[in-house]
């Protein structure tokens, strides 16, 4: 079974709401998922570092 046309959940940055529209408030949107994890990562430790201090 294949579903085709389903939308994924957005956040507007700008009035702090949820929406399923590609555009709100006249800007784009962000996805409101988190980006997927890989425990193989190999450049994870050194991005943490860089984003969080050492």
């Amino acid at each position: 079974m294949m579903v085709v046309g389903v939308k994924k959940m957005r956040f507007c940055n700008v009035c702090q709401t949820y929406t399923l529209d590609e555009s709100h408030c006249g800007r784009d949107t962000l996805s409101a998922h988190p980006a997927r994890f890989n425990p193989n990562d190999w450049y994870g430790d050194y991005r943490r570092r860089t984003r969080f201090g050492a």
